[in-house]
């Protein structure tokens, strides 16, 4: 599903090449598999997720998605691929003119679903993640917590076959948190493949799971 050579990732600093924020990364998730993501602020792992989101390419190595070489892909080729990868961000980005019904609903609008069955699944989605009564109401009208939620909802109603999350139980209290594992692990028993960054460690040895554990931009733990 994921296998990364020797990647590394430059920001842009005007025309000129920025600090390396990830360097010789190598390792590989199997279709169906779990990775905690783990590591101190400033690690790496936003970047990281960054890269399996496709929204970055590498600026060095090789990165493989889906059996497609990342780095040498098109860029008509890249939207297509994305459509199969859930993201859960930590700032949210939510649609704020939109009710959490419809930012719930857009990835599937996008990719041209039925509407009757957009409904019917957003709807069950709302329901799972504790927000059907609040379905019509914009972001500004949520609380940080219901905002997270939405995201969250946003993220998996396509049934994505790459699910990537950061930092997805920030805003949760220990309840919520725990609702949100059962949904993702029940996705990854699904056969999604799950990464999740997480600073929780409570939340990780109450779900024991296999860890990629990253430190100043490198990889310093693959169990």
């Amino acid at each position: 599903m994921v296998r990364l050579d020797g990647v590394a990732l430059h920001y842009q600093v005007g025309r000129r090449r920025g600090p390396e924020a990830l360097r010789d990364l190598a390792f590989r998730i199997e279709e169906g598999g779990f990775r905690w993501l783990r590591g101190p602020s400033g690690a790496g792992k936003t970047s990281l997720l960054r890269l399996l989101h496709l929204t970055v390419r590498p600026t060095g190595g090789r990165l493989v998605v889906f059996g497609t070489d990342i780095g040498a892909a098109t860029r008509a080729e890249l939207p297509a691929l994305r459509q199969r990868i859930g993201m859960v961000f930590q700032d949210f980005r939510l649609l704020p003119h939109l009710t959490a019904f419809d930012n719930v609903a857009l990835p599937l609008r996008i990719a041209g679903r039925p509407e009757g069955q957009i409904r019917a699944d957003v709807t069950e989605m709302l329901r799972w993640v504790g927000l059907a009564r609040r379905s019509g109401a914009r972001p500004a009208e949520l609380s940080g917590g219901e905002q997270q939620r939405v995201a969250i909802a946003r993220a998996v109603v396509g049934r994505p076959s790459l699910l990537l999350a950061d930092e997805p139980t920030g805003n949760l209290d220990d309840a919520q948190a725990e609702r949100l594992m059962l949904l993702l692990k029940e996705m990854n028993r699904l056969g999604a493949t799950v990464v999740v960054a997480t600073h929780n460690a409570g939340l990780v040895a109450r779900h024991p799971g296999p860890s990629l554990v990253l430190e100043q931009g490198r990889l310093v733990g693959d169990a």
